[in-house]
């Protein structure tokens, strides 16, 4: 990539870093085109998800459900355009999810949206050329708390009928999974009493789908020893876990990567052999 461009995107994650979402969004998204196609999974609350489908695929495709960031305050699908696209470029149906934020909802109403939405999906996946059985989750940042949550409290996936091992894998990028909750944080995430039971790590018993962890290790704003502690944890109960850290990465180059595999291509490269797509095999093969 040209260094003008690599610039372009430095500016870009400047702007993220001062709180200039629209901006960001707008670049990483421009050219990106709508979802294939949008679903309300829950009438109720409004809750809608947007789904990628790959060209030309044939049946049988992975499918990945990702939840955004935004510190559970923030956020909405259609920033996302860029990771789904991403992703049905290199023949997985992507799927990408609203949910609750504060002060709509707090914890744990959102994570009770995230089961909703692997309800639904479980349930439709094939309609749109994917395979339930190789469903998986992820997220970025406050998403990857919601997607581990569901990976590990199997009270979560119950409510819906469904648990744990029905999930192929989570995918956490800058996740927080045992974090200090002060400050505006505590309002969202109600009585203290209530505060461990949002803490991922605090759930790994061993009957957990495998996980791969992204962290920046310049991540300011979730430390990757969050990322380090889950980690070992699932390693620890049997739990094939794999921890990838992007030196000097910031917390959102793991998403970023995704709009640029060339900025990080490990980000990219690692994902498509963990869910274990035709284009990450033909890749394999090629070398």
């Amino acid at each position: 990539m040209r260094r003008s461009s690599r610039a372009c995107i430095a500016a870009a994650l400047a702007l993220l870093v001062c709180g200039c979402q629209s901006a960001f969004f707008g670049y990483v998204n421009r050219g990106t085109g709508e979802p294939d196609a949008t679903a309300v999974y829950d009438d109720t609350r409004g809750l809608a998800l947007d789904i990628y489908q790959p060209q030309d695929a044939a049946p049988g495709a992975p499918v990945v459900l990702f939840f955004y960031g935004g510190a559970w305050q923030y956020g909405e699908r259609d920033q996302y355009r860029f990771v789904g696209r991403r992703l049905a470029e290199n023949g997985v149906v992507a799927v990408v999810a609203d949910y609750r934020t504060w002060p709509d909802s707090g914890f744990p109403g959102f994570v009770e949206d995230g089961a909703r939405a692997v309800r639904w999906t479980r349930d439709h996946a094939a309609e749109y050329g994917g395979d339930p059985e190789r469903l998986l989750l992820a997220g970025h940042s406050a998403g990857a708390q919601i997607a581990a949550l569901l990976g590990t409290d199997a009270r979560r996936l119950e409510a819906v009928g469904l648990e744990p091992v029905d999930l192929a894998g989570i995918i956490g990028l800058s996740g927080p999974y045992d974090f200090t909750i002060n400050g505006k944080y505590e309002a969202i995430f109600g009585p203290r009493a209530q505060w461990p039971e949002a803490m991922p790590v605090r759930f790994v018993d061993g009957d957990e789908p495998p996980f791969l962890l992204i962290h920046g290790d310049a991540d300011h704003t979730v430390d990757i020893g969050n990322s380090r502690k889950l980690d070992f944890a699932l390693r620890r109960k049997g739990v094939a876990s794999t921890l990838i850290v992007l030196p000097g990465g910031n917390h959102f180059l793991p998403a970023a990567a995704f709009y640029d595999p060339e900025r990080s291509p490990e980000v990219l490269q690692a994902v498509l052999r963990f869910i274990g797509t035709d284009a990450a095999e033909a890749d394999a093969q090629a070398k």
